[in-house]
């Protein structure tokens, strides 16, 4: 569903209503991101949350870490 979505940062974006002027903002090297939904036991998203912003990186952090951590096994099994 998303695949086809991208977003164009090479577009001028306006800083106020009105303003003629325009700002562009510079390239993005992070990779892609999908947007999903899911859903988290309440106390854990509380939890996440009450670090600050940013919680939705924090939980794709430590995600990522396990599953780099279950690729190193992998590969150090075969």
């Amino acid at each position: 569903m998303n695949d086809d979505f991208q977003t164009s940062w090479s577009e001028p974006v306006s800083t106020q209503q009105g303003d003629t002027s325009t700002v562009q903002r510079p390239p993005v090297a992070a990779p892609l991101k999908q947007i999903v939904t899911i859903r988290l036991d309440v106390d854990m998203l509380k939890w996440f949350k009450a670090a600050g912003p940013g919680y939705q990186t924090r939980i794709n952090q430590i995600l990522r870490e396990h599953m780099e951590a279950q690729q190193a096994e992998r590969d150090a099994a075969q």
